[in-house]
């Protein structure tokens, strides 16, 4: 199939509203099951949040002016020493930071800059930036994908009071540059310009690996064009930052991350991270999350294959990304962030979906002080400890099943391929 083939040029379908009494269907939609679940997981997380924040008033939000680099912003420490490293013509992964760096050289040369500041004004300047970025992210998406104001502002909103956006405040992690990147991938699919995305897609896996299984939907899908230009992409961005930082930065990168741990913290969502939490070996927690991938691919790829209309520029990338957080040995619960866009497609996909789009933002704002409810010898630790990850499978499972959804336009406007030749 070709690239540029008519039906992936537009990106979604319209489904206009059944016409008819109004009034009934409202409130058989008001008072359907999904939506009484829906409403009290809402609750549930809302409350949840109110009573964390209330017990543990020194929230991660509380955090940020803080000038202490090396036990608070400890991550960002990490990437400005590395990056410094690099200037002076040293190992980029054997610095004074407390952690070992564990992204490839590209990211390295890319906070190159940053260096040229001090560690604190830096890290200012990264996180504003940060912030900018993923604000001007999921704007961009709900501009795309033309949502009711009335949602663009509460999944902004959502999106201030998350736990996910805090930590990767606080920390100094670059969410905010892996989100830029998969969102305008994602806009340039929307927008019939599949090679362009491929060529985003393979800059973000680039810079984190745990990305690269979204590579592979084109294989599903039988483009052969983005396939071929996402690997290659992101084989070139990774060979210029081993160039760059120097060769043996690369085998040193490969080194440390084959031997760092599966951590059990409660802030790991990943699959190896749960196996672990459970005492099994975390390679059963791997093979598990291979196995999830590989069933999405597949299932994304049976279903292209039939003709069901599976839009790479609806919620299946992020179904994969989803998938591939799940499957890499850390997934922290900040990459949540990652999977947000996706949301904002469930919300477009109409009424029926906006339940379940609700659910998704008001989970993320359970804090991180939800860990210290499960002390090590409290017996149900291990499932307590375990809500991250279940809220990252809810993610994976609502993004995946809404795949073949076509999208509803905002009443009274056309799609946005047809408005935009």
């Amino acid at each position: 199939m070709s690239d540029r083939s008519p039906n992936l040029a537009v990106p979604n379908l319209a489904v206009p509203e059944p016409a008819g009494p109004a009034a009934p269907r409202a409130a058989a939609r008001r008072t359907a099951p999904h939506r009484l679940i829906a409403t009290a997981l809402v609750l549930a997380a809302l409350v949840t949040t109110v009573a964390l924040h209330w017990a543990h008033p020194d929230a991660l939000v509380t955090l940020l002016p803080s000038t202490d680099m090396r036990e608070l912003h400890v991550d960002f420490d990490t990437f400005w020493h590395s990056a410094v490293a690099l200037t002076q013509g040293a190992d980029i992964y054997h610095t004074q930071a407390k952690l070992t760096n564990l992204n490839p050289p590209l990211l390295t040369v890319a906070l190159t800059p940053f260096a040229l500041l001090g560690p604190l004004p830096a890290y200012r300047l990264f996180a504003l930036l940060t912030l900018l970025m993923v604000a001007a992210a999921l704007w961009a998406a709900a501009r795309e994908l033309r949502l009711p104001k009335r949602w663009t502002a509460a999944a902004l909103l959502a999106l201030l009071g998350s736990s996910p956006l805090h930590g990767t405040l606080v920390l100094g992690q670059i969410y905010g540059l892996l989100l830029v990147a998969l969102v305008a991938g994602w806009i340039a699919q929307r927008r019939g310009r599949p090679v362009l995305a491929a060529v985003l897609y393979g800059v973000g896996a680039a810079l984190k690996p745990s990305l690269a299984p979204l590579l592979l939907l084109p294989l599903v899908q039988r483009r052969w064009a983005a396939l071929w230009t996402g690997l290659g992409s992101a084989a070139t961005a990774t060979l210029l930052g081993v160039l760059v930082a120097g060769p043996s930065s690369g085998l040193e990168w490969l080194r440390i991350a084959v031997a760092e741990p599966v951590p059990d913290t409660v802030d790991n969502a990943a699959l190896p991270g749960l196996a672990v939490r459970f005492g099994m070996p975390s390679v059963v927690g791997s093979a598990a999350g291979v196995a999830l991938l590989l069933g999405t691919l597949a299932w994304l790829g049976a279903h292209h294959r039939r003709g069901a209309g599976v839009d790479p520029g609806g919620t299946a990338p992020w179904a994969v990304v989803a998938a591939g957080l799940l499957t890499a040995p850390i997934a922290w619960h900040n990459y949540l962030l990652l999977l947000m866009p996706g949301v904002l497609v469930l919300i477009a996909h109409g009424a029926r979906w906006r339940p379940t789009a609700a659910v998704l933002l008001a989970m993320p704002l359970i804090p991180v002080s939800w860990g210290a409810l499960w002390a090590p010898a409290n017996p149900f630790a291990p499932l307590g400890g375990s809500l991250y990850c279940a809220i990252l499978l809810g993610y994976w499972a609502v993004l995946l099943r809404a795949a073949p959804e076509p999208t509803i336009t905002v009443p009274n406007r056309p799609p946005l391929a047809h408005a935009r030749p």
